[in-house]
C-alpha cells in the first residue's frame, strides 16, 4: 500500500518578511508589524526575526517591545500585500498538486500522495524544491513538514526554527514528536492543556499512551481524537480546491474583527460599546458580501495577554447588525466578569458557519417577521450612508457612550485580518 505524503509550508514570520522583502532596507534589521504607535490600541501583529532574538513578542504593547528592543521599526500592516504574496505562494503550491488546503494567510497544506510520481517520486527533493522557488521568487523562506497525515505535517513545520524540513515517518514519530509538551500539538489549546496536566499528561506521548476513560472524562468525545493524532492517526483529507480560485480562497467561511480597547475595559457599559462597534463592522462585511452567519464567535484578552473564546449559535442565519450584536454581548457576559479585577483589554468578534444571504431563512413561527424586516432596512440605510459619506458619518447611541471608544474607526484601527483567516485558538500558530 502506497504511503500517505503530505507536506505543511509554513511562511516564516510572514507579515514582518514580506515587509522587508518590499523594502530592502529593512532586510536585516529588528521590526515589527503593529498598531498605531500613537494610540493605546498599538501592539506588535508580528515580528521578524531580529526582533523575536531580542525577546520581542506578538500581542505586546509597543513600549514593552522598544524596552527590550530600543532599535526596533514598527511598519503598519498592508493586508493587500499579505493576501497577493499568499496567493502566489500557492500558485507555485498547485503546480505540485490540486490538493492545496490554505490554514491562513501563511501556512498551506499539500497532498502529495497521487501526484509524487509526477515530481520524482522523492518528497524531501520536492519539499526543497518547493522551498528554494518560495525564496527565489517570493523571496521569502519557508519551514515545511513532510509526514503521512495533516496533523504531523504541521507539528514538522511547527517545530522547525526556520528555512528547514523536517519529515516525520511512521517508523520515527514517537521518538521525534511524542517527547514535546502536549500543548504542541494541533487542536491542544491553553484550556485543554491544562486540563491534560492536571491529569499528568505533560507530553504528547503521554496523550498517546494515556486511558480512554481518563481522556473522556476530562475532554469528551474531543479526548479520544486528540489521543488518535497523538498516534499518529489522522485521516483527514486534504481538500481538493479549484487553483483558479486561489485569489479568492475559494469560500469566506468567518468573517471577523477585532480591536484593543483605548483603555481597559472593566463595566459592561464600555464592553457594550466596543462588542456593538465590532459587530457592527462584521455585519457589514457580511452583508457587502451577501453572506449570512448561522454563528458568532467572541474572543477576549485579558490585561495580561491571555485569552479565551467562545462561540453560540445564532436562531437563525443573521447579518443583521442588532442581532449579532446582541448575541455577542451576550456571550461575554455568559463567560466574564467584567470589573475592576478582570479588566479587558482587547475583544474580537466573528461571524462564521457563513450561508449565501441569497438562499431563504426559515423565520420563527413566534418571531417578530416585521420587527426583523425593520432592523434590515436600517441596516440598508446606514450602509448607503456610509458609502456616500464615509464610515463615521453614523454611529449608534451605544458606541458614543464611552467617548475614547466613539473616536475610532473600526476600518482605521483593527487589529484581526477582517477576511475569513481565522483559526480557533487552539489551532493556531503566530505568523510572527
Amino acid at each position: 500500500m502506497t504511503e500517505r505524503v503530505v507536506l505543511h509550508v509554513d511562511m516564516n514570520a510572514f507579515y514582518a518578511s514580506v515587509e522587508q522583502h518590499k523594502n530592502p532596507s529593512l532586510r536585516g534589521r529588528p521590526i515589527a508589524v503593529a498598531g498605531n504607535p500613537e494610540r493605546r490600541n498599538g501592539i506588535i501583529l508580528a515580528k521578524s526575526r531580529e526582533a523575536k532574538a531580542c525577546g520581542v513578542k506578538t500581542a505586546e504593547a509597543l513600549w514593552q517591545a522598544k524596552e527590550k528592543c530600543p532599535d526596533i521599526i514598527f511598519v503598519p500592516p498592508d493586508y493587500r500585500s499579505y493576501l497577493r504574496y499568499s496567493r502566489f505562494a500557492r500558485q507555485i503550491y498547485y503546480q505540485y498538486s490540486d490538493q492545496v488546503e490554505p490554514f491562513g494567510l501563511d501556512e498551506s497544506w499539500i497532498e502529495l500522495t497521487h501526484t509524487l510520481h509526477l515530481h520524482g517520486g522523492d518528497a524531501m527533493l520536492v519539499a526543497e524544491e518547493i522551498s528554494e522557488r518560495i525564496k527565489a521568487e517570493l523571496g521569502l523562506t519557508v519551514s515545511v513538514g513532510v509526514s503521512f497525515n495533516k496533523v504531523f505535517a504541521k507539528f514538522g513545520s511547527d517545530t522547525d526554527p526556520g528555512d528547514g524540513i523536517m519529515r516525520i515517518t511512521p517508523r520515527n514519530f514517537r521518538s521525534i514528536v511524542w517527547p514535546h509538551p502536549v500543548d504542541e500539538l494541533i487542536y491542544v489549546g491553553r484550556a485543554t492543556k491544562s486540563k491534560l496536566n492536571s491529569s499528568a499528561v505533560f507530553t504528547i506521548g503521554d496523550l498517546a499512551c494515556a486511558s480512554d476513560t481518563l481522556l473522556q472524562r476530562r475532554l469528551g468525545k474531543m479526548g479520544g481524537i486528540i489521543k488518535m493524532f497523538a498516534n499518529g492517526q489522522d485521516i483527514s483529507p486534504v481538500k481538493v480546491m479549484d487553483p483558479a480560485k486561489a485569489d479568492a480562497d475559494y469560500a469566506i467561511k468567518s468573517i471577523g474583527n477585532g480591536l484593543t480597547a483605548p483603555h481597559d475595559l472593566v463595566t459592561e457599559r464600555e464592553a457594550k460599546a466596543l462588542i456593538y462597534l465590532l459587530s457592527e463592522s462584521v455585519a457589514q462585511r457580511l452583508r457587502e458580501c451577501r453572506m449570512r452567519a448561522r454563528t458568532i464567535a467572541i474572543s477576549v484578552r485579558g490585561h495580561d495577554l491571555l485569552g479565551y473564546t467562545r462561540q453560540a449559535p445564532l436562531p437563525a442565519p443573521s447579518n443583521i447588525t442588532e442581532e449579532l450584536s446582541r448575541a455577542a454581548f451576550a456571550l461575554l457576559r455568559a463567560n466574564e466578569p467584567l470589573d475592576r479585577i478582570h479588566p479587558v483589554r482587547a475583544l474580537g468578534v466573528r461571524a462564521c458557519n457563513l450561508v449565501s444571504a441569497d438562499l431563504p431563512v426559515q423565520e420563527d413561527l413566534f418571531g417578530d417577521v416585521a420587527a426583523r424586516e425593520s432592523l434590515e432596512r436600517l441596516d440598508a440605510t446606514i450602509d448607503d450612508l456610509r458609502r456616500r459619506f464615509g464610515n463615521g458619518c453614523v454611529k449608534r447611541m451605544v458606541e458614543l457612550s464611552d467617548e475614547a471608544m466613539a473616536g475610532l474607526d473600526i476600518k482605521r484601527d483593527n487589529i484581526i485580518h477582517p477576511v475569513g483567516f481565522f483559526a480557533p485558538d487552539a489551532h493556531s500558530r503566530s505568523a510572527s
